[in-house]
């Protein structure tokens, strides 16, 4: 794997009581480019024997590697309490994340799945397991979180999903979904396979500790209640909040922290 990577640690920040930032750039592939991650790993990291579970944090339509840790900056402090590290892949614009069946620039799942995950368990002190590994995302990347999870429950033992686009489908015209899908009215079926919508039509109970949430003046939250009612009559079990809020960074912000504790009771517990 090390000659798939070229990987560029620029110290960003390190607090007596918060952990450290590095980014880096890495060669993908499956990108057909360089892309930057954001690292956040507790201070104590220097210590060889010590290591961590980790959660995965995509950003949204129009953010970067960088939205988690500029608009979330008490992450830091985060990872130094709870001891987890964090990790913030940039998803594109509008990837999605996932493998576009007609654009072979856009193969976000492969790029985290096959390349970024591999990664982080070789170079940083992670438990590599997929019960101390989670993934989570807002918006767009909420989609893309819950989407890779089930898709790859042997990576993922957690998800989560914070105001997610979990069924694009009322979007037709929206966020670029076209130029990794297709028109949709050409390619309904298309559209629908790769909405979490229907991928939790493949998941079992309890494959997953799964956590959704959405703001009650969010545009997605007809679609995340969808959600809610379909994994209830497939009787499969999650953690469902309707909080008041909309589809903003301090909504998103201030809500991360509850799945991140949902997410360290999950390693706890294993």
């Amino acid at each position: 794997m090390k000659k798939l990577f070229i990987a560029i640690f620029i110290f960003l920040s390190a607090y007596a009581t918060a952990g450290t930032v590095d980014t880096l750039e890495i060669q993908s592939k499956y990108l057909k480019k360089a892309t930057k991650v954001v690292v956040i790993q507790p201070s104590s990291t220097g210590n060889k024997t010590s290591i961590y579970p980790v959660i995965y944090l995509l950003h949204g339509y129009g953010g970067n590697y960088a939205t988690w840790a500029k608009t979330t900056p008490q992450l830091a402090k985060t990872a130094d309490e709870l001891k987890i590290i964090f990790v913030c892949p940039d998803g594109g614009k509008g990837s999605w994340y996932f493998d576009s069946p007609i654009d072979s620039s856009i193969r976000y799942e492969s790029y985290i799945t096959k390349e970024l995950v591999p990664y982080i368990d070789a170079n940083y002190p992670v438990k590599a397991e997929a019960k101390y590994r989670a993934i989570t995302g807002l918006s767009m990347g909420g989609h893309g979180a819950m989407y890779l999870a089930i898709r790859h429950s042997d990576l993922f033992g957690a998800a989560g999903s914070t105001s997610g686009g979990v069924d694009f489908r009322p979007f037709p015209k929206n966020w670029d979904i076209k130029n990794a899908l297709g028109d949709f009215e050409l390619n309904q079926e298309r559209w629908y396979d790769n909405t979490v919508l229907r991928q939790v039509e493949f998941l079992k109970n309890n494959q997953l500790a799964m956590i959704i949430d959405c703001g009650v003046d969010d545009f997605f939250m007809p679609v995340n209640r969808a959600l809610h009612e379909k994994l209830l009559q497939l009787k499969i079990n999650h953690d469902y909040i309707e909080r008041p809020g909309a589809h903003t960074y301090t909504y998103w912000s201030n809500n991360i922290d509850y799945q991140i504790l949902f997410f360290k009771k999950f390693f706890d517990k294993n």
